[in-house]
C-alpha cells in the first residue's frame, strides 16, 4: 500500500512497517560478563616487607594470608617500584610508573612527563577495562592517584575513584591517615567515621565493612555478576595503629632486636624454601645500629614499636580474614582470582630512632630517644602517628638490603601470593619465576580470557608493557616471559636484564657511606657523570639471590651494557630527567585548578581541603581573620589546619580568642587575649610574621611573632622560634568552622564546632599586616 492510497482508519503495511501487533521489540542487550566469569580481587598491602609475613618465614602471625598461600601460589621474585602511588599506578594500567607519569608519589609531582602526577587517560585502568565487560567494579581503601591538587570538592573529579572505572569508593586519598580519625571519602564525598575510638572504631574493620557491602549490594540483585574488588587497607604504612590487645599479644617477642629477627627470618625462610639454597643474607647494614650497641631504654622502646607493627599486622590478617570467610560463606572464594601483593618494601621513614610521629621525617625534623620514650605506653592508639626505627625496615626486608625508596631488592622485592582454586589446579606451591608489578594487568585479562582494549571510552590506548604470568600457574619450570625490567626512584636506578641486576644508589649505598642524609639527596649533572662512571654495582641475581656479591670490577663489559641498557629503557619510558630530591620535592610550587592570589575565603560546614590545595602559609606573613557573631557565650573552632601530628587552630574559648600552633608534638604554642570578645559582630584576627630565615634541611620553618586582634586591636602576642618547614601533612587538612579528626590541641574536644554567628574566615598571604603604631613607638623608645 502507497501513501496515496492509505485510507485513514485502515492498518497500513506499506513500506514505513508493520503494525504493532506485526512487530518485534528490540531491546538493548544487557551488559553481562561472560557465564561464570570469576571474580577478581586485590589485596594491595602497604610498605610490608618481604620477610615480614608468616608464610615469608616471619614469626609475625598471618594466618589468614597464610591460608591464601596454602590453598594457591607463593612468588619469590616479584618486583615493585619501590614507592606507593608508583606501583599502584602500575598494577591498575599495567604500564611502567613513568609511562603513567607517577615517577614518585602525587605529593612529589614535579611537572615533567613521566612525573606530572596526572596518569594519562590513554593507559586504562582495570576497572575500565572490566566495568564495560559486566563487572561490578568496587574499590576500597587507600587511593594516592590522584593528583595532589585535585583532591578537593571543586573537582575535577576525572581522577578519582569513580572517574577511572570505579562504580562505588570508600577509603582515603592521600597516602595515609590515622586509623582512628580517618579523611573518608565516600565515592565523590566526605564523610566521618560512623563511630568513634572510644566506641572502637578503627580504619581496617571499617574497610572490611564496606567491602562487603558492595558485594552483598551487587549480589543480591544480579547473584551471577562478577566484581572486581580493589582493596587496599592504610596498613601496613604509619601510622602504626591497633588495638591494645593485638599488640600485647607480642610482648617481649622481639626484645632480641632487629639483628636476631634476621637470623631466624633468614633461616626459616631457607627451611620453607623461600629462598633458593644457599641463599646469602645481606650484610649489616652502616645506618643501622648493632641491637647490642643500644643502651636499655633505646631497647625498650625500639621493641615496643615492632610489637605495634607485627599487632597492627596481625590486627589487618585477621580483618583480611574477614573478607575471606565472607567470600567463602557465600559461595564465592573457589571462583575469585585473588591477588595479595606489597606496593613496596618495608618502610625506613621511622628514621633511625624511630617515630611518635611520622610527619617529622618529611620535615628533616629529628627525633631523640628523650623525646619519644615518654610515649611509649601509648604508642598504637590514637594519639600518636607512630613508626618504627629503620633497623626493623631493614629486618623487615630479609634477606635483602635496605628498603621502602630504594631500588635494591629490599625496597623492590615483595611478597605476592595468587589463590584461585577454580582455576588454578597446584597448592601450596612456591613460584620463583621474574615477574613485575605491571604484569598484575595482563595476567587478569589473560585468564578472564579478555582481550586488552584499543580503545576506552573514546580514547586510543597505549600498548600494555605488562606480560602475562598465568602460565606459571600451572608449570612451576616454565621460563618467566619478562626478560628486563628498569627501575627509577629519586635518582636511585637499578636494571634487571636476564638474571643480571646493575644497581646505581643515590646517595651511596647507605647514607653512612655516603655521608649525606636522605634530606640532601640531590644529584647534579657532574655528580650523575661521576656515579655513572663509578657508581653502579653489578649482581648476578640468577646465582647471588639477594644480592650480596658486588661483581662489577670481574665484568666491566657486562656493567656497560647494563647501565646502556637502563637508559634505552629510560628513554622509551619518559624516565629523564632524574631527580634525586627526597622531602624537597613536597615543597614543589604545582599549577593550582584556580588563579593564585592573596586571599583566599572559607565558610563554615564545608568539606575539608587537603594540605597540598590550602593557602600555602608556612614560612610567609599571613593573616587569618574571622567575621562572627558571638552571642550567649559562643566558642568553637574559627579555622583550624592539621591535627596532633601537627598544624594550628583559631579558636573561642571562654569567652577569650586563642591561637594553637603544634609544631609535631614536639613543642607546642599557645596565645589567648586577656580581654574577653565582647558580644556582638567582630572581626577577630591572627597574624604571623617571620622574624628570621627557615633552615629547611634541619626541620625549622620560619620563626616569627603571632599576634592576635579583636577589631584591629592588638589584644595579646608571642614569640614562636620555630614553625613546620616544608609540610603540615598528607592526612587532616582545613576546616572552616570545626576540627575534625585529631585536635591540633588538647585544649577542647573534637569537632568543638563553632557555636556563634561564622560568616566567613579569609586567609591573606600578601604580607600587608596590621601595623601597631601605638606598639611599635613603645618599643623604639624602649630602646633609647
Amino acid at each position: 500500500m502507497s501513501l496515496k492510497e492509505y485510507t485513514p482508519g485502515t492498518a497500513f503495511t506499506g513500506v514505513i512497517g508493520r503494525t504493532f501487533e506485526e512487530s518485534e521489540p528490540a531491546w538493548p542487550r544487557p551488559l553481562r560478563a561472560k557465564p561464570d566469569a570469576p571474580n577478581v580481587l586485590f589485596i594491595v598491602l602497604d610498605d610490608t616487607g618481604f620477610g615480614q609475613l608468616g608464610c615469608y618465614g616471619s614469626p609475625i602471625r598471618t594466618p589468614n594470608l597464610d591460608r591464601l598461600a596454602r590453598g594457591g601460589l607463593l612468588y619469590t621474585n616479584m618486583h615493585t617500584t619501590a614507592l606507593c602511588s608508583p606501583s599502584r599506578s602500575c598494577m591498575l594500567t599495567g604500564r611502567n610508573h613513568h609511562s603513567n607519569a607517577m615517577s614518585c608519589i602525587t605529593e612529589g609531582a614535579t611537572g615533567y612527563p613521566g612525573s606530572n602526577g596526572r596518569i594519562p587517560f590513554e593507559n586504562g585502568f582495570l576497572s575500565e577495562i572490566l566495568l564495560p565487560r559486566g563487572y561490578s567494579t568496587f574499590a576500597i581503601g587507600k587511593w594516592h592517584l590522584t593528583p595532589a591538587e585535585e583532591v578537593s570538592a571543586a573537582g575535577p573529579y576525572d581522577r578519582w575513584p569513580l572517574g577511572r572505572g570505579f562504580e562505588r569508593f570508600y577509603g582515603f586519598l592521600g597516602g595515609d591517615t590515622h586509623q582512628y580519625y580517618p579523611d573518608l571519602v565516600y565515592d565523590n564525598h566526605q564523610v566521618a567515621p560512623p563511630k568513634t575510638p572510644e566506641q572502637g572504631y578503627h580504619l581496617t574493620e571499617d574497610l572490611v565493612d564496606h567491602a562487603k557491602l558492595f558485594i552483598a549490594d551487587a549480589k543480591q540483585v544480579a547473584p551471577e555478576k562478577p566484581f572486581f574488588l580493589y582493596f587496599c587497607p592504610g596498613a601496613m604504612h604509619a601510622p602504626h595503629h591497633a588495638p591494645k590487645e593485638f599488640i600485647d599479644r607480642y610482648k617481649g617477642a622481639f626484645d632480641d632486636g632487629w639483628d636476631a629477627y634476621r637470623d631466624k627470618v633468614h633461616k626459616r625462610q631457607l627451611e620453607l624454601g623461600v629462598l633458593p639454597p644457599n641463599t646469602a643474607l645481606s650484610a649489616h647494614d652502616p645506618d643501622v645500629a648493632p641491637w647490642d650497641s643500644l643502651g636499655a631504654d633505646e631497647r625498650r622502646l625500639y621493641a615496643r614499636m615492632m610489637e605495634v607493627f607485627a599487632g597492627y599486622l596481625e590486627h589487618t590478617d585477621h580483618q583480611i580474614g574477614r573478607l575471606l570467610d565472607y567470600l567463602e560463606e557465600s559461595g564465592q572464594l573457589d571462583n575469585t582470582l585473588i591477588m595479595v601483593i606489597s606496593d613496596n618494601g618495608a618502610s625506613a621513614e621511622g628514621g633511625p630512632h624511630g617515630s611518635v610521629n611520622e610527619n617529622l621525617f618529611f620535615n628533616n625534623v629529628p627525633e631523640t630517644l628523650k623525646d619519644n620514650l615518654p610515649a611509649i605506653a601509648d604508642l598504637g592508639g590514637p594519639k600518636y602517628f607512630n613508626h618504627y626505627p629503620w633497623g626493623w625496615a631493614w629486618a623487615g626486608n630479609t634477606p635483602f638490603r635496605r628498603w621502602k625508596r630504594e631500588t635494591y631488592r629490599g625496597g623492590s622485592a615483595d611478597p605476592f601470593i595468587v589463590h584461585y582454586p577454580n582455576g588454578i589446579s597446584a597448592k601450596g606451591e612456591i613460584r620463583t619465576q621474574y615477574a613485575h608489578i605491571i604484569d598484575m594487568l595482563p595476567t587478569v585479562l589473560d585468564v578472564l580470557e579478555v582481550e586488552a582494549p584499543t580503545h576506552i571510552r573514546g580514547v586510543s590506548q597505549s600498548p600494555i608493557q605488562g606480560v602475562s604470568f598465568a602460565h606459571t600457574f600451572d608449570d612451576p619450570t616454565s621460563e618467566s616471559h619478562r626478560q628486563t625490567q628498569y627501575f627509577e626512584m629519586m635518582g636511585h636506578r637499578s636494571i634487571y636484564h636476564d638474571g643480571w641486576r646493575a644497581v646505581c644508589p643515590v646517595p651511596g649505598p647507605s647514607f653512612t657511606e655516603a655521608g649525606k642524609g636522605f634530606g640532601e639527596l640531590v644529584v647534579t649533572e657532574e655528580k650523575l657523570r661521576e656515579l655513572d662512571a663509578t657508581g653502579w654495582e653489578l649482581y648476578h641475581v640468577a646465582k647471588d639471590f639477594s644480592e650480596t656479591r658486588n661483581v662489577a670490577a670481574q665484568n666491566r663489559p657486562k656493567l656497560i651494557e647494563m647501565i646502556a641498557l637502563w637508559y634505552v629503557e629510560a628513554g622509551k619510558h619518559d624516565v629523564l630527567p632524574i631527580d634525586s630530591r627526597g622531602t624537597a620535592r613536597l615543597a614543589e610550587e604545582r599549577p593550582q585548578l584556580s588563579k593564585d592570589r592573596k586571599r583566599y575565603v572559607f565558610y563554615p560546614g564545608t568539606s575539608a581541603i587537603g594540605n597540598k590545595i590550602a593557602p600555602r602559609i608556612l614560612n610567609r606573613p599571613h593573616s587569618i581573620t574571622a567575621s562572627v557573631d558571638i552571642q550567649d557565650g559562643a566558642e568553637g573552632v574559627l579555622l583550624a589546619q592539621g591535627g596532633a601530628s601537627g598544624g594550628y587552630s583559631l579558636y573561642v574559648k571562654g569567652h577569650k580568642l586563642h591561637y594553637a600552633y603544634n609544631y609535631f608534638g614536639v613543642q607546642r604554642f599557645h596565645v589567648a587575649t586577656a580581654a574577653d570578645v565582647p558580644p556582638g559582630k567582630h572581626e577577630l584576627r591572627f597574624e604571623f610574621e617571620p622574624t628570621g630565615a627557615p633552615d629547611l634541611a634541619h626541620g625549622k620553618g620560619a620563626p616569627g611573632r603571632a599576634q592576635l586582634y579583636i577589631d584591629g586591636t592588638l589584644a595579646a602576642e608571642m614569640d614562636m622560634p620555630v614553625s613546620i618547614p616544608l609540610d603540615i601533612g598528607i592526612t587532616e587538612g582545613l576546616t572552616c568552622g570545626r576540627d575534625d579528626g585529631s585536635t591540633v590541641t588538647d585544649d577542647y574536644v573534637a569537632p568543638f564546632a563553632f557555636t556563634g554567628g561564622l560568616s566567613q574566615v579569609a586567609i591573606d598571604v600578601s604580607g600587608e599586616l596590621i601595623v601597631d603604631t601605638e606598639a611599635a613607638m613603645k618599643a623604639v623608645m624602649a630602646h633609647q
